[in-house]
């Protein structure tokens, strides 16, 4: 599928092809543990990379087997949670998933039968999980090959960047630039988030010159 993105892309987009040609194939690797995901995903919020592996493996390291895993989640005391270094916020989002699974009312084994936006709509039901985090969820968990996250920054600044705007787009704009991706924009999207450390040349000066 990305070979088959990556030349329909560069086809139809010749400022995002340039990237391609500078940043190579396409590499990103799909989670596939669905649970774990968003369990990292609410983890990572708002705290620096570093102290939220720190977190997230103190939290690990308390569930039985070492498995991220619903039922164990559910089972900590909000004692375990704060000794592990969650905050009592984000506990409670683990809470929420951990429930919400358990009940049968988020059916995770499932929900890739849903199209995206029944996804969203399961995923954010979620206390914590928000459209970005369900976006990112379609993507790096589900393999799903045409979201756009155009709420996400660094799409927005590689936007900004790569056509020349003024200002960061607004959700229309990116839209419309991102017509051309089309069905594969979550490929595209990776391609601008590694646009953005391409330091010299720039991809639209080396298609323009």
């Amino acid at each position: 599928m990305r070979t088959a993105a990556e030349r329909h892309i560069k086809k139809r987009d010749p400022v995002l092809g340039a990237v391609i040609r500078q940043v190579g194939p396409c590499g990103y690797s799909l989670q596939r543990d669905r649970f774990a995901m968003l369990v990292r995903s609410i983890v990572f919020q708002q705290i620096s990379g570093a102290a939220a592996r720190t977190i997230l493996g103190r939290l690990t390291d308390a569930l039985p087997g070492k498995q991220l895993a619903a039922e164990g989640l559910a089972a900590l005391t909000p004692e375990e949670y704060r000794l592990a270094g969650v905050s009592k916020q984000k506990a409670g989002y683990l809470q929420s998933l951990a429930e919400l699974s358990l009940t049968g009312d988020l059916r995770l084994t499932l929900i890739g039968t849903y199209a995206d936006d029944e996804i969203i709509a399961q995923l954010t039901q979620v206390r914590g999980i928000g459209v970005w985090t369900a976006q990112m969820f379609l993507m790096f968990s589900l393999g799903r090959p045409d979201v756009l996250p155009w709420d996400d920054l660094g799409v927005r600044q590689a936007i900004r960047k790569l056509y020349g705007l003024p200002e960061m787009p607004t959700r229309a704009e990116s839209e419309r630039i991102a017509v051309p991706w089309r069905p594969y924009a979550s490929v595209a999207s990776w391609y601008c988030w590694r646009s953005l450390e391409i330091k010299t040349p720039d991809a639209a000066q080396e298609w323009q010159s």
